[in-house]
């Protein structure tokens, strides 16, 4: 690797993300946000929730086939795990991970789960059954706003751990490489 500056050495650094994780994430971001700030009109909104809804499937699937890192067997943990990560974060002695850590892998099966919500009750809302019923659409709307507040989480825990372990996970995810 080039320095940037003479005698200054650049950190190595590994892949952690594969391109199929980094291209998914991007993809249901940009689905989601675009779906809860386009309501209409009303096609392009369906097509960004399809979007995201597909990325969600193929990122399912690769959770379990895919690359060290991507599978969910390495970063979702049980719930006392998650709890010993939760507690060690706010005492500030939490460990650093390659990977997602516990509170990351929380994150991604909230994430997840929600826009398989919203995928759901969109496509509900087309069905004859349930064509214009206002709670099935209050519900779609309260699950996009608990998704919304799930993206607001996830920023500030990428920007906590960015911070804590200076490193720009931000960029790792475009990346796909951190240091070791």
């Amino acid at each position: 690797m080039v320095a940037k500056h003479p005698g200054a050495a650049v950190a190595p650094t590994i892949p952690v993300w594969d391109p199929l994780v980094r291209v998914l994430h991007w993809t249901l971001a940009a689905g989601f946000l675009g779906a809860f700030l386009f309501s209409s009109p009303r096609d392009l909104h369906e097509a960004l929730g399809w979007i995201a809804v597909g990325a969600v499937a193929v990122r399912v699937v690769w959770g379990f086939i895919g690359t060290r890192h991507a599978r969910f067997a390495d970063f979702v943990t049980t719930p006392g795990g998650f709890l010993a990560y939760a507690r060690a974060t706010l005492g500030g002695r939490e460990p650093r991970f390659v990977g997602h850590n516990p509170a990351g892998g929380a994150m991604v099966v909230a994430l997840l789960t929600v826009v398989a919500a919203l995928g759901l009750t969109g496509w509900m809302m087309g069905l004859d059954a349930f064509w214009g019923a206002g709670w099935l659409e209050s519900l779609h709307e309260t699950v996009a706003n608990i998704g919304i507040g799930l993206v607001l989480f996830h920023w500030l825990g990428v920007a906590w751990e960015s911070l804590r372990h200076r490193e720009n996970l931000a960029k790792a995810m475009v990346t796909g490489r951190k240091r070791p």
